[in-house]
């Protein structure tokens, strides 16, 4: 596993640890961490702050996005594909997708390089997630 993806676990476990939904996410630009966050939206009570979109926040004003690489533990959602085709972030690394996945061709379409791990701990981190807090979950995408 490389130190990327692992601050993104580390940013899911906070966030689970902290109550919520145990998605992390960092933005790198050459060997350094830009931008680093989790998902809080149960924490801070709001709806778009998925692990992308607090990872893109604490990262600032970037005056180009072009040679930066976003990763996150789960497969973003289309509202954080979105933002990355909008800031013309030209890579993610995906922890996995077997548990959420339907944003892969409209990243790819946008001319998004999309590298999935298929982490077993990015699989197992969302599988006991949704064990425990399964109404949580379909709150999050919207499945309720």
């Amino acid at each position: 596993m490389d130190i990327f993806m692992q601050a993104a676990i580390d940013e899911a476990r906070q966030g689970r640890r902290e109550g919520g939904i145990p998605i992390g996410s960092v933005l790198r630009r050459g060997n350094d961490i830009v931008g680093r966050g989790h998902n809080k939206r149960v924490q801070d009570l709001d709806p778009i702050a998925h692990g992308e979109m607090d990872a893109l926040r604490n990262a600032g004003r970037q005056r180009t996005y072009r040679d930066t690489v976003l990763y996150t533990t789960l497969m973003p959602c289309y509202m954080c594909a979105g933002t990355i085709v909008q800031f013309k972030i030209p890579k993610v690394v995906v922890g996995e997708a077997q548990t959420f996945g339907e944003s892969l061709d409209f990243l790819q379409s946008h001319g998004v390089e999309v590298e999935i791990l298929n982490s077993p701990e990015c699989v197992e981190l969302m599988r006991e997630f949704i064990e425990a807090e399964p109404t949580l979950w379909n709150e999050d995408i919207m499945e309720l």
